[in-house]
């Protein structure tokens, strides 16, 4: 009796290891940890606000903040919701994932990431605070280049990625 046909192994679809980002691109979460919390635990700081400056920008500051709290409340649900079993703290694609387009991710490419810069920068325009402003163009930054590298892993993964990302802007609708 012939012997049995032996199975194919798996394919293993991890990306080579990068030097310093992990395979699945894990420091880069743990960088965005440190972020969250260095934003969350940072002083204000703002030499040239006065007690006055803050009375009479209140109500501007307070509708910025609600309109940023807002858009990202509605960002990060919806982005969440709409991936589902899709979603991930790591930039690289889950193995069974499909390219979502529609929904929220027909505003903007990366809603998640949209969602935090906008809870920061209302955060930024609600206490004037130039340490905050100084993190959040940083974490604009970082989640700009976390993006750059995730997109390379979805065209990798979805051929037609690049159609998408030409029409859909990636953190802010009609702008970035």
């Amino acid at each position: 009796m012939p012997p049995a046909p032996i199975a194919p192994a798996p394919i293993d679809r991890t990306p080579p290891a990068a030097a310093w980002h992990g395979r699945r691109g894990e420091l880069l979460v743990a960088i965005q940890f440190a972020l969250f919390f260095a934003f969350a635990l940072a002083p204000r700081w703002n030499p040239w606000l006065t007690p006055d400056l803050l009375a009479v920008t209140a109500a501007p500051r307070l509708a910025v903040l609600v309109v940023c709290t807002l858009a990202a409340l509605v960002f990060g649900g919806l982005g969440s919701h709409a991936l589902g079993s899709y979603l991930t703290p790591l930039p690289y694609p889950v193995d069974h994932s499909r390219l979502v387009t529609s929904g929220v991710y027909g505003i903007v490419r990366h809603p998640l990431y949209s969602a935090l810069l906008f809870a920061a920068l209302g955060w930024v325009c609600y206490t004037l605070s130039l340490s905050h402003l100084a993190l959040l163009v940083v974490a604009f930054l970082f989640f700009d280049y976390k993006a750059d590298k995730e997109e390379g892993w979805l065209s990798e993964r979805h051929p037609h990625y690049h159609w998408y990302a030409a029409r859909v802007k990636r953190f802010v609708p009609f702008l970035y």
